[in-house]
């Protein structure tokens, strides 16, 4: 099958547990180092799905790479070619897709519960399951573009993933990893906010992490498995 395009747009910031899923599914992937000044496709076709990462950076910045990932994501959308987005993955596609993308109430950083809204979509990406406890790391979100369906909301933030057609786009971040919450939290100091309801110190993100990963590895599981699902696997 064809390979399945993911794109970091920051060092820090790559596929973390995706890519272990992807690997124990004998899916073959490949990684496009945006960070590193590698241009997204000019088209899909030679993918069977794409993936996009976290980052720093707006969605509504001027960067070179941005208006050519919306642009593929909206020609994979067309073709019908799955695409999934975590943070600014899933701000890249609300955007390309029709949505807006602007400042959250408060920034949301650590660990968070997230519910599961009450209709067929989120039962069929999620299951049973009704809440679960995600990472977050960010200060923006998306609207829910037109077509597509919120299956997932916080406390904190309203839109935390929708799903349209083959697609997903979440704001929380389930592929996240120990090493990789050990390395952001260096920045921690540098977003500028005190611990408050939605931003946990690094000592609260490291209280009983082995087990909130386990955890919310079951949940990533699932909507892993739904997404890929939709691929072509000719």
């Amino acid at each position: 099958m064809k390979p399945i395009a993911i794109f970091r747009h920051s060092p820090g910031e790559g596929p973390g547990y995706f890519a272990t899923f992807l690997d124990h599914h004998s899916l073959p992937w490949t990684l496009f180092r945006v960070d590193e000044s590698v241009s997204p496709p000019q088209a899909p076709g030679e993918f069977s799905g794409l993936c996009f990462m976290g980052g720093p950076m707006s969605v509504n910045d001027g960067l070179p790479w941005i208006s050519q990932t919306l642009k593929l994501i909206r020609e994979a959308d067309a073709a019908g070619i799955p695409v999934i987005g975590h943070c600014l993955g899933g701000q890249l596609m609300a955007r390309a897709l029709g949505g807006t993308v602007g400042r959250n109430p408060v920034k949301e950083i650590g660990w968070g519960v997230v519910e599961a809204t009450a209709d067929a979509a989120a039962a069929d990406w999620l299951g049973d399951t009704g809440s679960f406890e995600a990472f977050h790391w960010h200060g923006e979100t998306f609207t829910i573009p037109a077509g597509a369906t919120r299956i997932l909301g916080s406390a904190h933030c309203a839109n935390q993933a929708f799903v349209r057609g083959p697609h997903l786009g979440l704001q929380c971040h389930v592929e996240m990893t120990h090493s990789m919450i050990r390395l952001w939290n260096r920045q921690w100091a540098a977003e500028g906010v005190p611990a408050s309801a939605s931003v946990q110190t690094p000592e609260q993100m490291e209280e009983n992490i082995e087990a909130r990963i386990t955890a919310m590895r079951a949940v990533a599981d699932r909507l892993y498995a739904r997404w890929i699902d939709g691929l072509d696997r000719n």
